[in-house]
């Protein structure tokens, strides 16, 4: 049996997850989900799959919104600095960026690629606020067809 702090409790339950998707968008809530994704990789000697979303394009064209952001040069930054991170642990990392709304992306890439989980941070957020936002971590974890982790914003 193993120790405390390890993810999965036998070895022979670890072959299932050796594609890992860790959907990030660069927030304080992925860099959290990236770490775990990280570490969760290293004990599963698992492949990390990086993937980020640029909400730019037909459905995003409010100019002023526009400059005072770069959708694709957020998404471009997440996906190097989470792929750096994995490199430096060590770990077996792809990227990826698509363009349009996030969960459908993130669900669509778990769909057609061949990944055991997804791996996503969450803000938290609760009441009116979520209410009127709703929560892209939400939505992956009730349409994805694999097995969600979802990573909770301690800051």
């Amino acid at each position: 049996m193993a120790g405390p702090g390890c993810i999965l409790p036998s070895l022979e339950r670890t072959t299932m997850y050796q594609e890992l998707l860790l959907a990030t968008d660069g927030s304080d809530a992925a860099r959290q989900a990236t770490e775990h994704g990280i570490d969760l990789a290293d004990q599963l000697d698992a492949t990390l799959h990086v993937l980020s979303v640029s909400e730019a394009g037909p459905q995003a064209e409010n100019k002023q919104d526009r400059l005072r952001t770069d959708p694709d040069a957020e998404a471009a930054t997440a996906v190097d600095e989470a792929e750096k991170a994995a490199t430096r642990a060590g770990i077996d990392a792809t990227t990826d960026i698509r363009h349009g709304v996030p969960q459908e992306q993130i669900v669509d890439y778990a769909e057609t690629n061949p990944v055991d989980m997804v791996i996503v941070g969450t803000a938290g957020r609760s009441g009116l606020e979520h209410l009127l936002s709703g929560s892209v971590a939400e939505e992956i974890v009730r349409t994805a067809p694999v097995p969600v982790l979802t990573v909770r914003d301690q800051s």
